[in-house]
């Protein structure tokens, strides 16, 4: 016979603390639905371990800008079980195209960030040159 490890039960508080977020937080995501923790013999929330796993893999799709009806979706889906695994293989791929977007557009705001700080470091050290903001594309005069 496999016997059950326990899991931990925290608080509000400590799951606020594990997780970086506030209790406020917390309180929202539950009536928004996306987190359901257990209630102990005095209503008080009790989280497990699994919702740490859950809440965290929450927060990194928020991160990515995944808007809220979308978590809501998607935590709709994941209830339902593995009939749904096609919808949020789909929604999971539409937010990873978006955010290589994102990483693109960030990567060519560095890069001219770097060039301009090159060029006044130059400047600073007495060359002159005038600074071509995309140095690659064809100019139109």
């Amino acid at each position: 016979m496999i016997e059950k490890v326990n899991t931990m039960a925290y608080s509000i508080g400590e799951f606020a603390k594990i997780l970086g977020v506030t209790a406020s937080s917390l309180r929202y995501y539950e009536r928004q639905g996306l987190l359901t923790p257990n209630r102990d013999e005095n209503n008080l929330r009790r989280y497990t371990d699994d919702d740490i796993e859950w809440a965290k893999f929450l927060l990194h799709l928020k991160g990515s800008g995944m808007l809220i009806t979308e978590l809501k979706q998607y935590t709709k889906w994941r209830a339902i079980g593995d009939k749904t695994i096609q919808e949020r293989l789909h929604l999971l791929e539409k937010r990873k195209h978006l955010v290589q977007q994102e990483i693109q557009t960030l990567q060519r705001s560095l890069d001219i960030l770097n060039r301009k700080i090159e060029f006044y470091n130059d400047r600073l050290k007495g060359e002159l040159y005038d600074f071509v903001l995309y140095p690659n594309e064809e100019s139109n005069s």
